[in-house]
């Protein structure tokens, strides 16, 4: 492709976001991320956790918004395996911009449970990162 042609990072909203963080999605509208994405050639993916009420219900909207496969183990550990490790080995991959929006702020899903997901995805980051992929994951509590 000509490079002429191709979206350079500086013409998203991404310019100036590490290529492999998770943060608050704070100024940035989720329609932008999802334009940015497809610009770059990236994945998207969403997921509105509006609706969960526990750590189950966090990991089956998970599941079900970003079409993982039927086996997902529906734990934290399975979630990090399947952000990693099979898509890695189905080929090259271009990079990922990951929406969290909504992440229940509540007694059945604590600080606590909120950080261990965040971890997933921060540890995700990291995966990728190691792979020089990027992966940038922005949230946002309810």
């Amino acid at each position: 492709m000509n490079k002429s042609l191709r979206p350079e990072l500086s013409e998203t909203p991404l310019k100036g976001v590490r290529s492999n963080i998770v943060q608050s999605i704070r100024a940035f509208r989720v329609q932008d991320l999802q334009d940015a994405a497809s610009a770059l050639g990236h994945h998207f993916l969403y997921a509105n956790l509006a609706q969960a009420q526990s750590k189950q219900d966090v990991l089956d909207l998970l599941a079900q918004q970003f079409m993982l496969p039927a086996h997902f183990g529906k734990n934290f550990d399975a979630l990090y395996d399947c952000m990693t490790d099979p898509v890695h080995k189905s080929g090259p991959q271009p990079g990922f911009v990951v929406v969290l929006e909504q992440i229940p702020a509540h007694a059945k899903f604590d600080k606590e449970a909120r950080e261990q997901l965040l971890d997933i995805f921060r540890d995700t980051a990291d995966y990728w990162g190691d792979r020089k992929i990027p992966f940038r994951c922005f949230y946002s509590f309810l």
